[in-house]
Order: C-alpha cells, then sequence, then structure tokens
C-alpha cells in the first residue's frame, strides 16, 4: 500500500467525519473533491477529471464508485475496501450507477450531504446528479464540511508540509543564481521545480507564475518565455509540494537599481506583512487578517493597486488550484486556530508606473505567535543590472 499516513490515522479521521455528519444529520455523504477522498483515505489519483464519487455512509462504511483505470489506483493509494466501477460507453450516465449503488446501501430517502463546490464534480454530472437524486433522497450542499476538518493539521500533516516549505526554499535558492541580465526564464522555470523533483517533491496543483517586464503585473501562469533586460523585474510564486502538501512563496525581484516606486511598493508590503503577522493567532478571524493588510495598502493610497485578498489556506490539494475555500478577504468569520498552514501574500500592481511587488510565505499556527515556514529572508532581492 502506498499510504502516507499510518492508518490509525485515517482512522481517526473518519471519526471526525462521521462525528460531524452526526451534528449535521446526514445519513451519508457524496465526496467529490480529490484532496478530501485523499485525506480521508490516501486515495490519489488525478482521475477526478472524470466522474467519481466516495460514498461515506453515518457508520463509517466507504465506497468508491470510479472507472477502470483508477481501480488499481485506489487499491494501492487508498484504505478504501469497496469499490465499483462504472463503464465507459457511448452515452453514460455514471449518476445512473451512483443512484443503484446508494440503492444498494440503503440510502433510499436518506438525508445526504455533497460536495458540490469541487472542480471534482463538472455543472454537466451535477445537473445529471440532481435529476437522478431529487426525488431518491434529500440532498445537501455539504461543500466545505470536509474542508474545514482540513484545515488543522496534525503532526504527521505538519511534517509534510514542513518539507514543503524546505523544498520551496531549495526552489528559490536554486533560481536566484540564474537571474541576471540576459537569463532566461525558462532556465530559471526549470531549476525551481528540478530543485522541488530533487527533494522528492511532486508537482504543484497549480503552474508556477514567472512574469518579468510587463508580465511581472500577472497573478497568473501564462505560456510564453522572455529573456531578462539589465534594468526589470521579475514576480515568482511558487510552492514546494511534497505528498501534495503545499507550502507557497512569493517574491518580485529587481534586475538593476530599484526604482523609488518600487521602494515605496516594497515598503507597503513589509508594513502588511508585519501587520498580519503580529495578529496571525488563534481567535483572529480571516476577515480581521484582510483588514490588516487593506489598512496598511490604503494608509500609502494604493487601494487601486492592491488585490481583493491577501492569502489562504494551504494543505494537501491537487489540480488545478493549491488555494484552500477558506481564503483572507473581507468578511470572512473563520476564526485562526493553531495548526493551520496558512499562506498570507502580499501583491501590488500599479499599471500605471508600470511596477510590480510581491512578498509572500506560507506561516505554522501555534496557541500564540505563528511560525514561519520558510528559512529565507523577507528583504527584497536585488540583482545587479547590465553595466553602463
Amino acid at each position: 500500500m502506498a499510504l502516507h499516513f499510518e492508518r490509525e490515522e485515517y482512522a481517526a479521521r473518519l471519526s471526525r467525519l462521521t462525528a460531524k455528519m452526526s451534528e449535521e444529520k446526514l445519513d451519508a455523504m457524496l465526496l467529490f473533491a480529490q484532496e478530501s477522498m485523499y485525506w480521508l483515505t490516501g486515495y490519489d489519483t488525478f482521475g477526478f477529471c472524470f466522474f467519481q464519487c466516495l460514498v461515506v455512509k453515518s457508520d463509517g462504511e466507504m465506497t468508491l464508485l470510479t472507472r477502470s483505470a483508477d481501480l488499481r489506483q485506489a487499491r494501492h493509494t487508498s484504505t478504501v475496501e469497496n469499490i465499483v466501477v462504472w463503464t465507459d460507453r457511448s452515452k453514460a450516465d455514471p449518476t445512473m450507477d451512483l443512484k443503484d449503488l446508494l440503492s444498494e446501501l440503503d440510502l433510499l430517502g436518506a438525508r445526504i450531504g455533497v460536495e458540490y463546490d469541487t472542480h471534482g464534480l463538472t455543472g454537466a454530472n451535477c445537473r445529471k446528479l440532481d435529476n437522478q437524486l431529487q426525488s431518491f433522497a434529500e440532498l445537501v450542499d455539504a461543500s466545505y464540511l470536509v474542508s474545514r476538518l482540513r484545515l488543522i493539521k496534525s503532526p504527521a500533516e505538519i511534517a509534510y508540509v514542513r518539507r514543503a516549505a524546505e523544498l520551496a526554499d531549495a526552489a528559490l535558492g536554486a533560481a536566484v543564481p540564474l537571474i541576471k541580465p540576459g537569463a532566461d526564464e525558462a532556465d530559471i522555470l526549470a531549476a525551481m521545480q528540478g530543485a522541488i523533483f530533487a527533494g522528492g517533491g511532486d508537482y504543484p496543483a497549480n503552474e508556477f507564475i514567472i512574469g518579468s517586464g510587463e508580465d511581472a503585473l500577472l497573478c497568473r501562469y501564462k505560456s510564453g518565455r522572455r529573456q531578462l533586460s539589465g534594468s526589470d523585474q521579475l514576480t515568482l510564486e511558487w510552492a514546494g509540494a511534497y505528498a501534495h502538501y503545499h507550502a507557497a512563496m512569493m517574491r518580485t525581484v529587481i534586475i538593476g537599481e530599484p526604482s523609488t516606486r518600487h521602494m515605496e511598493l516594497y515598503s507597503a508590503c513589509r508594513e502588511a506583512l508585519e501587520a498580519i503577522t503580529a495578529i496571525l493567532k488563534p481567535g483572529t478571524t480571516f476577515g480581521a487578517v484582510f483588514d490588516a493588510h487593506a489598512d496598511v495598502m490604503d494608509e500609502h493610497n494604493l487601494t487601486r493597486h492592491r488585490l481583493n485578498a491577501c492569502g489562504y489556506s494551504l494543505g494537501a490539494r491537487f489540480t488545478p488550484s493549491w488555494m484552500e475555500h477558506q481564503m483572507f478577504h473581507a468578511g470572512n468569520p473563520t476564526e485562526i486556530a493553531p495548526d493551520m498552514t496558512l499562506f498570507v501574500h502580499m501583491i501590488i500592481m500599479d499599471s500605471e508606473a508600470g511596477a510590480a511587488m510581491t512578498l509572500g510565505q506560507t506561516y505554522l499556527t501555534t496557541d500564540d505567535e505563528p511560525v514561519s515556514l520558510s528559512g529565507k529572508s523577507l528583504d527584497m532581492i536585488t540583482i545587479p543590472g547590465a553595466k553602463a
């Protein structure tokens, strides 16, 4: 078995889930999020791009409905013993197979929670699901039930996140020596991802972000590479990934002499990050974290240039995003608790000046002060530019 945790840990997670289901008066859960299946059973696949569902009953019985291509994957990587295969065929409707399975599990008329808010359940399949089950059972949107349970990390999970953070540091360490006038973004990107693979890490749940010049102001990966000039800016956002657990970082590197605007933006980023780490403690809400960020940015007259979120929870995630549901944005009432792994990022994109500045890394919350999982300095990274 290719399990990353002891069976006792998986059993404890199942107990936490069934206890929460009891609170919510749910007779069963239909899990479609791959990260939920991975957390609960170890099941590790990208097969969620097709229809699959893990049925969890209130008594702890679990049955996976999946395709034949993932049968051996499930047997090898998970604790799931009951696996049912739906057959690929012309005009197949696997929700009919799911309905038959639920009937066999004696769930007719039951109250069933569904993970709707996940990339593992497409809109087309969701419509089929609701059509099949609307008269079969009472369906309840329970998209965040398992997601909230995943917020608090076990000691074994924290060990994986710490390793992911070491790999993120290694990626930055591999990148910096390559950053110079004339350097190709492709070489920098290859070195970063290569350092993570060399350290035993995984593909991240989404692409690394790399952009220089005008592209340094973009917050998403895009295709295409360029060479750095003698006076340039390079924005990098990446994550170390180990056993699918992520530790993200973000930096904007300046090639040549930083402009006055770059210095102003960096000062605001550093001040905002310090304001957040001062309150990144149990009892503080995610919304209050965002407010601390916004207050600093607004004081620096950067309202137009900041984003409407400044970070999120991290954990074991799958494509297309390493972001968890819980984000630092206005009004989020979720409270910080010990043993959360939280990515805090300061992002300022001044399109008028053509200047970018970012600063971010992952923290582990404790009973008091947060712990930075990165060993790297928060100082601005500057690289000598072209000689005059």
